[in-house]
């Protein structure tokens, strides 16, 4: 065997240096059903065409249907994986998920802090399910922790006005430039609301929900999703983890909002149920084989049992 020439092995390493993917680092929970969290955040992102590098902030004891306990590790130990992997990759994007408790926040704020030039896409979830006190540590920490450091700031409308405007108490719902006005405040540059609600009309609104990018200065764009009859879950970290590897890729943000919010509705429309409770995103229902479609690249015609189950896109 030959042994390369220094040109060919610098052509080589350029090569590779060139068709290396953006990486996104992930801070996010370990979430065993594989409908968000971290295993949501890796097939988003890998489906998306970039390089996932996910950091485990703890673990989420959950089924399709409901949330009954977490563990959020030591802080020390989410941050010397990340650093692990920071010293070595260069990285595109962040994607901040469920970081466990109050201290991880600040442990993460503080990483986030030292890479100021890397767009951060933040998520937040509902989190009703965690005791009060807790709850509103956390809340409290990453309000002012991590939204100084937000660029989009992802969420359904009724967590982040849970979260932005906890005063709220107007019977019109605050709308997403209301929304995106509070998270300004704190430093945050877009929100990315969910699952508005349009008011009735006699044009029949009320069959969609709302999907809006929001500055202080007005909406931006968006996409209306049809409301079905069941729930899905995952549907928010997916959002935010396509949001976050489109922006690693060099996306601008407006297209990048589009194209995301486009890749959660057709990851919905091919969502399936692996258990007894609610509908997981298809994060890869491109890769779908030809037989599953129709001649003319039409759906194939199938029976009720088989097709996947509908419900309202609320994105939780």
């Amino acid at each position: 065997m030959s042994t390369p020439t220094p040109t060919t092995a610098s052509a080589d390493e350029a090569l590779q240096e060139q068709s290396a993917p953006a990486c996104v680092m992930s801070f996010n929970a370990s979430d065993p059903s594989g409908a968000g969290g971290l295993a949501g955040d890796v097939s988003t992102i890998a489906a998306m065409g970039a390089h996932a590098l996910p950091v485990v902030t703890g673990i989420v004891m959950r089924d399709t249907a409901e949330v009954f306990d977490h563990h959020a590790l030591d802080p020390e130990v989410v941050v010397e994986q990340a650093r692990s992997v920071l010293e070595d990759v260069t990285i595109a994007a962040w994607k901040v998920g469920f970081l466990g408790s109050a201290e991880a926040v600040g442990a993460v704020a503080e990483i986030l802090s030292d890479y100021p030039d890397v767009p951060l896409v933040a998520y937040m979830p509902n989190l009703s399910w965690i005791e009060e006190d807790a709850q509103q540590a956390y809340l409290d920490a990453f309000r002012e922790l991590v939204l100084p450091q937000t660029e989009v700031l992802v969420g359904s409308h009724q967590t982040l006005t849970d979260f932005l405007l906890p005063d709220w108490d107007s019977e019109r719902p605050a709308s997403p430039r209301e929304l995106a006005v509070a998270a300004a405040e704190h430093g945050t540059r877009f929100v990315l609301v969910t699952s508005v609600v349009l008011p009735s009309t006699k044009k029949g609104n009320d069959q969609f929900l709302d999907n809006v990018l929001a500055s202080p200065q007005g909406a931006i764009t968006g996409e209306k999703f049809e409301r079905f009859e069941a729930a899905f879950v995952g549907a928010g970290d997916t959002l935010a983890a396509a949001l976050a590897a489109l922006l690693a890729s060099g996306a601008e943000l407006h297209a990048a909002v589009g194209e995301a919010l486009t890749f959660l509705d057709q990851a919905l429309d091919a969502g399936f149920r692996p258990g007894m409770g609610n509908v997981v995103p298809d994060r890869f229902f491109w890769a779908l084989p030809p037989g599953e479609e129709g001649e003319d690249g039409e759906a194939a015609e199938e029976s009720p049992a088989e097709e996947p189950p509908k419900g309202p896109r609320h994105v939780h």
